[in-house]
This record gives C-alpha cells, sequence and structure tokens, in this order.
C-alpha cells in the first residue's frame, strides 16, 4: 500500500481537475507506483509467486487503462506516457 501523502502527491500531480480522483489519468499513476515498488520487492524476493501474479494482474489492468486513454484521449495518453516514462505503443 502507499502512504497517504504519497498518493495525495501522485493524485494531485496526475489529476484532471480539482477534484479529479478517480479519472483513468490518476488510476494509471496509482497503479504506475504500485507497480514500481512491487517489482523492487521482486528483485530481493524472487520465489515470492503470489506476488508476481498480482504484479501482472496489475500490469495487464494499467495497459487496459492506457488503451482506453490512449482510444479516447490521445493528448492525455502522451502526457502520462513521458511523465511516467512509459514504453508508448
Amino acid at each position: 500500500m502507499l502512504p497517504k501523502e504519497k498518493k495525495k502527491k501522485i493524485i494531485q500531480k496526475s489529476a484532471l481537475h480539482e477534484s479529479d480522483t478517480g479519472s483513468a489519468a490518476v488510476q494509471v499513476s496509482l497503479l504506475t507506483e504500485r507497480i514500481n515498488r512491487l517489482s523492487e520487492h521482486l528483485k530481493k524476493n524472487q520465489k515470492d509467486r503470489h506476488s508476481r501474479r498480482g504484479l501482472l494482474k496489475m500490469v495487464v489492468r494499467r495497459r487496459k487503462l492506457l488503451d482506453y486513454l490512449k482510444n479516447t484521449s490521445a493528448d492525455v495518453y502522451g502526457r502520462l506516457a513521458t511523465e511516467l516514462k512509459l514504453k508508448q505503443k
């Protein structure tokens, strides 16, 4: 889990408007942070299969959200991909 302060910063950084807490852009940003943290954990604990499965599920969920963003608003997708340093399809 992310600490509340870190989560608030991420939400404020990627929110599309002031009260935005659940848009696809915010969800992608939060998932990216969780994926990065879990990847670090798995580098130290290679045999943790349960966490690896959770990581794969998060990656798939993020990919689906990114595809949705790409189809609906390409400018937000491009900004988010460069901001989070993601490979663009």
